[in-house]
């Protein structure tokens, strides 16, 4: 499974990535919205893991451009931000997210088992 990381915070990013890594997946890092569009659109990943607050293009402007191709516009997308407010959830709920994570709230087998939960949803299919 491919997974594509779009993270500004470089330490978050080198932490996710490693563990992500261990556990078997193929993961790719951007550390911006632009980056990781460009690579998304390179590389389609089988998830993306997407962070919300970050430089050049937020997570929702990542979102909205993401639907405009017809290759990009299933991907899974699971957040992970600082934000927690629920109106932020369920804008990003709307657009099709499938899971969303607290920064300060959860530890890297949470991010995993949210992970192989996507992973079984596309078996199923």
């Amino acid at each position: 499974m491919k997974i594509l990381l779009i993270e500004d915070d470089k330490l978050l990013r080198e932490l996710l990535s490693k563990k992500i890594s261990k556990c078997g997946y193929e993961i790719e890092c951007a550390c911006d919205g632009e980056e990781g569009l460009k690579m998304l659109q390179q590389n389609i990943p089988d998830l993306l893991l997407l962070d919300i607050i970050m430089p050049r293009k937020s997570g929702f402007e990542v979102m909205v451009e993401m639907k405009k191709y017809d290759n990009l516009k299933n991907v899974p997308i699971i957040i992970v931000s600082n934000s927690g407010q629920p109106v932020e959830i369920d804008r990003a709920r709307q657009m099709g997210v499938k899971d969303w994570i607290v920064k300060t709230e959860f530890d890297l087998d949470e991010v995993i088992d949210k992970i192989k939960k996507i992973e079984e949803e596309k078996i199923v299919k």
